[in-house]
């Protein structure tokens, strides 16, 4: 199924800040802010805040994962309707079938700003339990690396919760689980697991404004092994986890946008740019995922 927009997103890329504690090194670029920010462990509610502000817990005092279970491709189910304090479960697919679900839509064509990329829509496979999106070289397009996106297009949410269960296979072309606006006016946009190409860390972007401003969190983890990541995005923070543990987060509610979102999954090449390029046929991997909006 063609997605009814041929451009998933622009696809810059951003020079890098750091920032520790209240200090901020900035390297010089305009338009473009960029923290990278420590990983972090979760802290208990705090009772006497309003429950808005609260980072919503689940009764282990951790972010949703999974729950155990043998039977998925993945090690485990997705998290359940209790899972996170204060939210309802609103959407949950485990990628049972052999076709794209309802409400999905997979890219096709170019990639807005990757003039040397190209989404198949073949790339796209639903099979074994697991949602599948496929590099590899397509003799159909030159013989050239083709990858795989696809969106939630018939889901759009302003604020909420998203847990995704996942892997890559190998380093390089990109991976991104991101947030995208409905309207496709960008930005703003909330990229939760980008890949950068390598198998040994993911990033988080927020980007907002007219120019562009960017707010980056870096983890290093083996990206080749299953993970659940989550983003919970309210109108006061945007919380990043993994495996149940905040490992970055955006606290400053003017860079935090209200545009109503869709989930999406897309992976690139920039061989073109002499980066992010694939050497050999690689997938990136969703079991499940979760999605909840406050009560």
């Amino acid at each position: 199924m063609n997605s009814p927009r041929a451009y998933a997103r622009l696809g810059l890329r951003v020079a890098k800040t750091s920032r520790v504690g209240c200090q901020v090194t900035v390297v010089a670029m305009i338009g473009v802010i960029v923290a990278s920010l420590s990983v972090q462990w979760p802290v208990a509610a705090n009772a006497q805040s309003s429950p808005a502000r609260v980072s919503p817990l689940n009764v282990n005092g951790s972010y949703p994962t999974g729950t155990p279970d043998s039977a998925e491709p993945s090690g485990e189910s997705p998290p359940g309707a209790q899972a996170l304090v204060g939210y309802a479960l609103r959407y949950e697919n485990d990628f049972t079938g052999r076709r794209v679900p309802p409400g999905w839509y997979v890219f096709t064509g170019i990639p807005g700003g990757d003039p040397g990329g190209h989404f198949g829509i073949s790339h796209v496979v639903v099979a074994n339990g697991v949602l599948q999106l496929n590099t590899y070289r397509n003799p159909a397009w030159h013989n050239g690396w083709v990858t795989g996106g696809i969106c939630q297009c018939g889901v759009a949410r302003r604020y909420g919760a998203y847990f995704v269960r996942s892997r890559i296979t190998g380093p390089g072309p990109t991976a991104v689980e991101l947030l995208w606006p409905s309207n496709n006016t960008w930005p703003p946009e909330i990229d939760f697991n980008e890949t950068g190409g390598t198998a040994a860390s993911s990033t988080s972007s927020v980007h907002y404004g007219a120019t562009n401003n960017v707010v980056r969190s870096k983890v290093d983890i083996n990206m080749t092994l299953w993970h659940t990541w989550g983003v919970i995005w309210t109108p006061h923070y945007i919380l990043y986890t993994v495996d149940g543990r905040l490992w970055g987060q955006l606290r400053v509610a003017s860079d935090i946008s209200s545009v109503p979102m869709t989930l999406d999954f897309e992976q690139r090449q920039e061989c073109q740019e002499h980066r992010q390029c694939p050497t050999a046929p690689e997938s990136m991997q969703i079991d499940w995922v979760a999605e909840y909006t406050p009560r």
